[in-house]
């Protein structure tokens, strides 16, 4: 299982991957030589109850009453391309968004294709791992959980939208299991999508090509805030996107649209927000709003959020919060899955909406005490793998009761749930998405270490940090996740002199002293997976974890800095 940007470290022969499946299967954990990204996906795989016999039903014909647009786009692409399959002995395979198969051709055996590629349905799969981590991804064989693809070898590309990160489908080649990655037909994955990405540009209607050229031209500058607004399309900047908060990017296309009913060009709103209009042939087209950052002003929180909470912008962790967002806005209940300190709680409260949400920790006991009174708002249910017995029976009825109770749930995977819990995790499973770990997010870094500072003093500049500090920062793993990157940053603001920006030689130890500069050898390899495994069987917590494995809590620390870089 991997990503282009994100090498493979050594890992073990097909065979041996294969003797892993079957001993997983059967119910034992992972061992230690089974790669973390490849044990975390089969255990996904289980949660979601994917079965390993599921017979996969076949991609068939694509769509046509009314033909997605991404498919009329990518159709003559595609199309060109059957000859080269037939060379190749390769399938090609195109999804939406949603992992729905909107068109395949190719040499594959019927039984193993399907018409949705979503890990809820099949299991990991290249083109989830691609949507997942808008990177190239690829599986080979055993990697995957279904039984008719231990013979398949696939990489995936993710299709962005025009003029935005946002995916919108991805191009997947597969072939018989033959060499471990890269894929041989990784470049034919690439250029396919390229070629289908410049073809979405080109087949826009020439006002949004007039809005888009507009957008582009205004990003220019790198870290510029930029808005474009097309009818009820939008484009964001990554720079307006950290500057804004949803409620602010709604404020600013009413603004805009009064600025468009008034046909007022080189408008400047109060904000600061410039607008221009853009016209073609005559018409208006729609707009594009340049804003001047406000010096010392944070990145925007909705109120009553605390800080950090939903800061980040990487594809996993918007992947992961939009789809939280989309089974939000459907009454009942959602299961947010993470490991200790990746904000579920936080991403609960604003889920939820309300000022002041109910929150319950499982850990206080008596639930079902409580439950009959859950207001409207809903409840925050934290903790559910510390759900008694009887608490677990309270909530099974309240869902029964009351299926439409906005009712959210956090659980931090560690030991065996019993038979009661998993029935409750079963439950839920279908409305459930899993928080990446920071270490998954390190692009988030940067963003994260100003939304958990902690405010100046008056007269004190914010807190910084050097190029070197920063780097070192995302190269550690961080096993308790956001919740440990904000105590470090904390304890640096609160004892350090506020004089320059803070360097590397002021990090705690295993932050700073980072990766050992080689490649691990076999055995630390194999010791590495299983002190990560450790940690996350355990929530993240070290001293559990050390005595889970044996060693002292010290001996660990030393372990994670020496492994730190290659987590």
């Amino acid at each position: 299982m991997t990503t282009a940007e994100h090498p493979p470290t050594a890992r073990p022969a097909l065979g041996r991957l294969r003797r892993a499946r079957a001993r997983f299967l059967a119910g034992h954990p992972p061992p230690a030589d089974v790669p973390d990204e490849v044990a975390a996906a089969w255990r996904r795989a289980r949660f979601h109850g994917v079965r390993p016999d599921t017979a996969t039903p076949a991609a068939g014909r694509a769509p046509q009453s009314p033909e997605p647009e991404l498919l009329a786009v990518a159709r003559p692409v595609l199309e060109r391309l059957t000859p080269v399959l037939d060379h190749e002995r390769a399938t090609l395979l195109l999804t939406d968004a949603r992992l729905r198969v909107l068109w395949s051709a190719g040499h594959a055996p019927r039984d193993t294709l399907c018409r949705d590629f979503s890990e809820e349905s099949v299991g990991p799969n290249s083109a989830a791992l691609a949507l997942r981590t808008g990177h190239r991804a690829e599986l080979h064989g055993p990697e995957h959980i279904l039984d008719v693809w231990q013979e398949v070898s696939a990489v995936s590309v993710p299709l962005r939208a025009p003029g935005d990160a946002r995916p919108v489908g991805t191009v997947t080649v597969a072939s018989a299991l033959g060499g471990r990655a890269p894929h041989p037909q990784a470049a034919l994955a690439e250029a396919t999508a390229a070629v289908v990405e410049a073809e979405l540009r080109a087949h826009l209607r020439p006002p949004e090509r007039a809005v888009l050229d507009a957008y582009l031209a205004a990003c220019a500058r790198q870290e510029r805030p930029v808005v474009a607004f097309a009818g009820h399309s939008r484009l964001v900047s990554e720079a307006a996107a950290r500057l804004l908060s949803a409620r602010d990017i709604e404020e600013l296309e009413r603004a805009v649209h009064e600025v468009l009913r008034r046909d007022a060009p080189g408008t400047r709103l109060p904000d600061g927000a410039a607008v221009e209009i853009v016209r073609h042939l005559g018409e208006t087209a729609g707009a594009v709003a340049v804003l001047e950052p406000v010096p010392g002003r944070a990145p925007a929180a909705p109120a009553g959020r605390p800080a950090g909470a939903l800061a980040g912008h990487s594809v996993p962790w918007r992947h992961a919060t939009e789809r939280a967002a989309e089974l939000a806005a459907a009454h009942g209940p959602l299961l947010l899955v993470g490991e200790r300190g990746t904000g579920k709680t936080a991403l609960a409260r604003e889920l939820l909406g309300a000022p002041e949400p109910l929150v319950f920790d499982a850990a206080e006991g008596d639930l079902h005490e409580t439950l009959p009174a859950v207001p409207h708002g809903g409840l925050v249910l934290r903790h559910a793998e510390r759900l008694a017995q009887s608490d677990v029976a309270a909530v099974v009825a309240l869902l029964e009761t009351r299926p439409g109770t906005p009712l959210l749930v956090t659980y931090t995977p560690g030991a065996p749930p019993g038979p009661c819990l998993q029935r409750l995790l079963d439950t839920l499973a279908a409305r459930s998405v899993t928080l990446p770990a920071l270490r998954e997010r390190p692009e988030d870094i940067r963003e994260l270490l100003t939304a958990v500072a902690p405010a100046p003093e008056p007269g004190q500049p914010p807190l910084t940090w050097t190029l070197d500090a920063r780097r070192a920062l995302e190269r550690y793993p961080w096993p308790g996740n956001i919740t440990e990157l904000a105590h470090v940053v904390r304890s640096l603001a609160h004892r350090r002199r506020p004089v320059g920006p803070v360097r590397r030689a002021e990090l705690p130890d295993p932050v700073r002293e980072g990766p050992a500069g080689r490649t691990l050898s076999p055995m630390e390899h194999a010791e590495r997976t299983a002190i990560l495994e450790a940690l996350r069987r355990h929530g993240g917590n070290k001293a559990r974890t050390a005595a889970a494995l044996g060693i002292g809590r010290a001996t660990l620390y030393r372990k994670l800095r020496t492994y730190g870089g290659h987590a």
